[in-house]
């Protein structure tokens, strides 16, 4: 096939460009330029260079040519203003999911149209067909499985995409970097959001949003603790920046308008139990929802997913959890599944 492959600079893409090199597969490799960094200089330095500099390297070993293709000002409109926006209303956005469905197989696809066969990139998922819908199913490695980033994503992107090293796991990637002897065998998995690089979310806020100080107060009794330096900087199920002595003090609610963090040393009480919630603008992979009441939730990236009996009326599913979750927090991606089969997603709605 003819194959345009995400390459970012990591191990990851790396080995999948090198799979598919030793498949026959003919490729072209993509670097997606989505870095800040002119605007963002001042806060530190954007990797994006010390980036192409690995994936110049990796190209030559293979043979396969690179194309550099500018995405900034379609991530700015489509991701980076839905995250300031979200954050500034008092909610917890997940760009991840967004730079997924809206870029790398949104205008990406777009702009490669029909002269490739398939996208090829290094994420940790697999696609699967079954009575002809396409499928999005877990990685073996439930550590770095990321199907929580690509639940947004329909029946005609996934149609489209390539994931060679999703049946893999972590420790088998690296292995094989080291075997093929890449240029980037041993470098650290990058953290964080995409578009930030080393660049650190908070300071990303305070350039957009500022600071704007508030009360910090105590959730059971209305005690004013201390004050912190705006509502969003600060997450539902937070237990780190609150700078409250005799803690460990965790963010229970947030009042947008009066500006208030409240936070309690008490995680786990009866006043402050989280089991339910409403997910709305639902993403059905399949296209439609599914007809089984009892399946998973992920609230989160990571291994840990909650059963769940889910009530489904069009793009809105009400979600009662097996076990208590103090982290569940408006703006959130709540994932679905059953067992393997990553099922879509929905934004947590606002009452929760």
């Amino acid at each position: 096939m003819k194959i345009a492959v995400l390459v970012s600079g990591g191990v990851d893409s790396s080995v999948a460009l090198a799979l598919l090199r030793e498949q026959g597969h003919d490729l072209t490799a993509f670097y997606l330029k989505i870095w800040l960094e002119d605007e963002l200089s001042y806060l530190g330095h954007c990797p994006w260079q010390q980036d192409v500099q690995y994936v110049e390297s990796v190209c030559k070993q293979f043979n396969v040519p690179l194309r550099i293709v500018s995405l900034q000002k379609e991530y700015w409109d489509q991701v980076v203003t839905y995250t300031v926006n979200e954050v500034k209303s008092g909610r917890t956005p997940n760009p991840d999911v967004l730079c997924n469905q809206r870029i790398k197989f949104g205008t990406f696809l777009n702009h490669i149209d029909d002269s490739f066969d398939k996208i090829a990139s290094g994420h940790y998922a697999q696609i699967k067909e079954k009575n002809g819908v396409v499928e999005l199913v877990r990685a073996p490695d439930p550590i770095k499985d990321q199907t929580y980033f690509l639940s947004y994503l329909t029946q005609k992107q996934l149609t489209r995409i390539f994931f060679p090293i999703g049946h893999l796991e972590k420790k088998a990637v690296r292995s094989l970097a080291q075997k093929l002897n890449l240029p980037n065998k041993d470098r650290k998995d990058s953290q964080g959001i995409c578009f930030l690089g080393k660049l650190k979310f908070n300071d990303f806020i305070n350039h957009y949003l500022g600071q704007q100080p508030g009360d910090i107060i105590e959730f059971e009794t209305g005690k004013r603790l201390g004050e912190h330096k705006g509502f969003w900087y600060h997450t539902i199920g937070q237990r780190r920046g609150s700078g409250l002595a005799h803690g460990p003090w965790y963010v229970v609610a947030k009042d947008t308008q009066k500006n208030r963090v409240y936070m309690s040393r008490e995680y786990h009480t009866t006043e402050k139990s989280r089991d339910f919630f409403v997910a709305v603008q639902c993403n059905w992979i399949a296209g439609m929802s599914p007809s089984k009441k009892n399946i998973q939730v992920k609230l989160r990236h990571g291994a840990s997913m909650y059963d769940a009996i889910v009530d489904v009326v069009g793009s809105t599913v009400a979600v009662k959890l097996a076990q208590h979750d103090q982290g569940i927090a408006p703006g959130q991606f709540a994932v679905f599944y059953d067992d393997q089969v990553c099922l879509g997603a929905g934004i947590i709605h606002e009452k929760i």
